[in-house]
């Protein structure tokens, strides 16, 4: 790697040190100190905490992905990660920045993973609910119709898009939650270390969490819907959010940040329970990696850029597409392929080149 190399990933390396420190000691403010601090106190930090996870996220965003294309390009293809980069920018800018200017809230960011991911939309709805009720002093009726209506509109485009597109549409384009820090900061992991493969031991671990933590996230969400539906249950509504809360702390953003000190930046992305879902639309969209482009010359490429360990090379060798579900559609192995025999499709992108070759061919 040459001395310009180094430098810029070490600015990499630097940014997202300071986005997680920063994280910790912020959110540890925002979501423990700001319960028992005086109100002026507590409206400062929730304003530091609004305007670091919006404005400073998406300036760390933009600047993360052009180092990131600076310092891959020299040794690989980009059309792929330039587009997943494009995505996660512009996804940025929407929901951190536009969208909150617009609705005046700067909380929507908490709207932007759909079920089963979290069902702080669905306590938003429901006025016993701690989120409802701290909020709502602050939204207003009005305030929370428009984060609700502002959650269904993302949570149609995400379904179709994921439907047209595959898993790629939310994991490798829109997920503001470790999606875009997996890409934005590729170069960047593990933060602690050198680059790690990860074992299948380490898969199958994972594949039992995926299961887990996908059961508990469907276990809180039908709490609240059957809550919403006015179905008698267990009505200990503050200790349910706790208990997703503590969820969401601990198997979820604790853990995500250490897999990107320690790790790979899609760690997490083995078992999110959204993630999990979106696997299964993959498929119903026709999701795969086609192989057959070319030839296959057992270089291994693909293998080693997957950072989900998914043996794209066998399938390859054989000329077969590639199915799996942990495939989250970044292109990585499309962009590090040799012989360019490889390539992302779904049945409705597979169909609009059918078209484009034959008015080509007209």
């Amino acid at each position: 790697m040459s001395k310009r190399a180094n430098t810029e990933s070490t600015i990499l390396k630097t940014i997202l040190w300071i986005y997680i420190v920063l994280c910790f000691i912020i959110a540890g403010l925002n979501y423990g100190y700001v319960k028992t601090a005086p109100e002026s106190t507590a409206k400062i930090i929730s304003w530091i905490w609004h305007f670091y996870e919006n404005w400073v996220k998406t300036v760390f965003i933009i600047v993360a992905s052009i180092l990131t294309i600076r310092i891959i390009k020299k040794s690989k293809r980009t059309f792929m990660r330039k587009r997943n980069l494009t995505g996660f920018i512009i996804t940025a800018l929407v929901v951190h920045i536009v969208s909150p200017l617009i609705l005046n809230n700067n909380e929507l960011y908490f709207f932007t993973m759909p079920l089963p991911w979290t069902t702080t939309p669905l306590q938003t709805l429901f006025e016993n609910s701690s989120f409802y009720v701290s909020r709502f002093p602050l939204w207003g009726k009005t305030g929370i119709v428009a984060a609700f209506a502002f959650y269904v509109f993302y949570s149609v485009i995400m379904i179709i898009g994921s439907l047209l597109f595959g898993r790629r549409w939310q994991c490798s384009t829109l997920c503001m939650f470790n999606g875009f820090a997996a890409e934005v900061f590729a170069p960047a992991f593990p933060l602690i270390g050198k680059k790690k493969k990860i074992q299948p031991i380490t898969v199958k671990i994972f594949t039992v969490l995926k299961w887990i933590i996908f059961i508990l996230s469907l276990f809180f969400a039908v709490y609240w819907i059957l809550l919403l539906v006015g179905v008698p249950v267990f009505e200990n509504y503050n200790l349910m959010s706790k208990l997703e809360n503590y969820k969401y702390l601990s198997a979820e953003l604790l853990m995500m940040m250490f897999f990107w000190i320690a790790l790979s930046g899609r760690g997490y992305c083995y078992y999110c329970p959204l993630g999990t879902l979106l696997g299964f639309i993959g498929r119903v969209s026709g999701q795969r990696i086609i192989t057959n482009k070319t030839e296959c010359v057992n270089c291994n490429q693909c293998n080693i850029s997957c950072p989900m360990m998914i043996d794209i090379k066998s399938k390859a060798l054989k000329g077969e597409p590639v199915t799996s579900l942990r495939c989250v559609g970044c292109g990585h192995c499309v962009d590090a392929c040799t012989t360019e025999t490889l390539s992302y499709t779904t049945t409705f992108l597979s169909k609009i080149r059918l078209k484009y070759k034959r008015r080509e061919s007209e």
